[in-house]
């Protein structure tokens, strides 16, 4: 989910916190859990500051390590250590209970999204990203909204609120997996074009009835289209290349990195009088008839590096890049 999302969770999860009697009896206690919650909610992504090492090492990392099973244990502990020299004689493990759920919520929530985490490190590498809800949902953000401002003005009690608040999400955590997994098993039938060996693959839009569509081939292009009020209209196709240049700029780090993260990456060449550039897609990100999220690498005739790009850029603005790099 977004940080705007998980900041506002971090908030319900506080006020779902008084269901524990030793929270709701002391102000203290609450005022702690509040801080944890919240602080747990924001830290599995810390990670952003990977960025300061650049976008590649960033789009390698973001959401892995810090994602981990490993992680949920080390980030409940750093936060109630911290929370614990700040407050005296607070219920330790009342506390970390809160703060582990904050932090392991999280990770869950992320698992929703298009991309996904590394949430079972270290036992596999595997980005597990299951394509039910967009990074941003309107239902859970400004339910959760609604439910912050009732506790703010005192409308109803937080035990009240909040686990009235988390289980009609769970309802829509439950019927948005098996709605998308009723439309995506059924694409299909309703596909005019379905050859035997077409892979479908639903991806969740701001709008809780319109998804985008990723057809992958058995040769390894991509057929992209839209499905709304109950129909396909198909909009793009990308054909992969196939050439030395596409092998040779796999041992780039930058497209390596970028390759490590997306199993839906698409290679477009283009040739020109100094050499090659290669620019990898990962289709999963439309945008317009674009695709803003992109790794490319330039190289000579001999397939020697010129100038490389990673993350999330204009065509326009990518190619005003490279006319200047190259």
């Amino acid at each position: 989910m977004d940080s705007g999302t998980h900041l506002v969770i971090g908030f319900g999860l506080a006020g779902l916190a008084y269901v524990d009697p030793i929270v709701a009896a002391d102000p203290t206690v609450s005022t702690a859990v509040l801080i944890g919650t919240v602080l747990g909610s924001q830290a599995p992504d810390a990670d952003t500051l990977l960025r300061l090492k650049g976008n590649a090492v960033y789009i390698k990392n973001h959401r892995g390590r810090s994602h981990s099973l490993p992680a949920l244990l080390i980030w409940t502990a750093l936060i109630t250590l911290g929370l614990m020299l700040g407050f005296r004689d607070l219920p330790v493990w009342h506390v970390a209970m809160w703060v582990f759920i904050a932090v392991a919520f999280h990770v869950f929530t992320d698992l929703f999204n298009t991309y996904g985490t590394q949430a079972i490190r270290p036992f596999s590498e595997k980005w597990i990203s299951w394509n039910i809800i967009h990074i941003f949902d309107p239902v859970i953000f400004i339910s959760h909204l609604i439910a912050i401002f009732m506790w703010s003005v005192h409308l109803a009690r937080p035990d009240v609120i909040f686990p009235i608040l988390y289980a009609a999400l769970a309802v829509y955590y439950i019927w948005r997996s098996w709605y998308h997994h009723y439309l995506e098993s059924h694409l299909y039938e309703k596909d005019s074009r379905y050859e035997k060996g077409d892979r479908y693959y639903l991806i969740p839009t701001f709008h809780l009835y319109v998804w985008q569509i990723v057809k992958k081939k058995v040769n390894g292009h991509f057929v992209l289209g839209e499905y709304k009020h109950n129909q396909i209209k198909w909009i793009d196709t990308t054909s992969c290349a196939a050439h030395p240049a596409v092998e040779a700029s796999k041992k780039h780090k930058d497209i390596a990195s970028f390759l490590y993260f997306s199993s839906f990456a698409c290679a477009e060449l283009r040739h020109h009088d100094w050499g090659y550039e290669v620019r990898w897609i990962d289709v999963r990100y439309r945008h317009r008839r674009q695709y803003p999220f992109v790794a490319v690498v330039t190289m000579d005739k001999e397939f020697q590096f010129l100038d490389s790009y990673v993350g999330w850029l204009s065509d326009s603005r990518l190619e005003k890049k490279l006319r200047v790099n190259t």
